[in-house]
């Protein structure tokens, strides 16, 4: 189906990023990124990454790994080296 849509820039550069670097046209990925996201939204088929909370939001789910501040110092005096 042929059609015309504006999208905010933010969502256009992603989109964009998204399909150069799968190899796809834009027009591909953002019919993958829609498909993706309604999966997402079922009932039943959330992806492990991603919860809805009781309000309906999208959040991220705990992977149990913890960050501490002392790794966050240790990488970013690796980078600068």
């Amino acid at each position: 189906m042929r059609t015309s849509v504006n999208l905010d820039a933010d969502v256009y550069s992603f989109a964009s990023a998204y399909a150069g670097a799968k190899g796809i046209t834009l027009s591909a990925a953002i019919n993958e990124l829609a498909r993706r996201a309604e999966r997402v939204s079922e009932p039943g088929s959330e992806s492990p990454r991603l919860r809805t909370s009781p309000r309906g939001y999208l959040v991220i789910a705990g992977t149990g790994d913890v960050l501490t501040p002392e790794m966050v110092k240790e990488a970013s005096e690796d980078e600068f080296v």
